[in-house]
């Protein structure tokens, strides 16, 4: 069972370090058996993953706000619905949703953010491709055990909402949404240091 922690080595995805703000609008669970609610998280956010949660709850936090992206990224999911690939150099706040129930549940429900959606990353090689934008108070644990199954689903149903369709038990179901800048997030303090990266133990 690997953990995402900060790499002094690793190549980083994203560059210079931003305050990180609450940039979630709101959520809700419209629809499902579980029973739960969205609930969001805030630093420091703690484990997550490896069936810590055991809940009915769909829940979110932010990661990394306002970073520019390093290099290419692979994304499972862009607002005309396919898959693509976001440039390097494109500035992005991002965000993680997950579903950790103790039970086979599900759960349906919208997450709306205060800029719009660039794209949603849904597959175990994208989400690692991707953790350069962790956010560092979190410990993700068994993070090649993260993303959706074909019975899941995630769309873009308004230019700042996304909507899911969640059936899990363990380990979980789990996802990042990168968002545009981020007018309600910090701004990066002057001389910040860039992000170097992070890496899988």
């Amino acid at each position: 069972m690997g953990n995402i922690v900060a790499a002094i080595a690793f190549a980083g995805v994203a560059l210079s370090a931003p305050s990180v703000f609450a940039t979630f609008i709101s959520g809700a669970v419209t629809g499902g058996n579980s029973g739960g609610s969205f609930v969001k998280l805030f630093d420091p956010i703690g484990d997550v993953g490896n069936n810590n949660h055991q809940s009915p709850d769909l829940f979110g936090f932010d990661e990394e706000q306002n970073v520019f992206l390093a290099s290419n990224l692979a994304v499972d999911l862009l607002p005309g619905g396919e898959s693509g690939t976001l440039s390097a150099g494109q500035e992005v706040a991002s965000h993680y949703i997950f579903f950790d129930p103790s039970v086979n549940s599900s759960v349906v429900g919208d997450v709306t953010f205060d800029s719009d959606i660039v794209a949603v990353i849904t597959t175990r090689n994208n989400l690692i491709a991707s953790d350069a934008l962790v956010n560092l108070t979190a410990n993700y644990l068994s993070p090649s055990l993260r993303g959706l199954e074909s019975n899941d689903g995630v769309s873009i149903t308004a230019p700042r909402t996304i909507s899911v369709d969640f059936f899990a038990k363990s380990p979980g179901d789990y996802i990042r949404v990168l968002t545009q800048f981020s007018p309600t997030a910090a701004l990066p303090e002057p001389g910040a240091l860039a992000i170097i990266g992070v890496g899988l133990l």
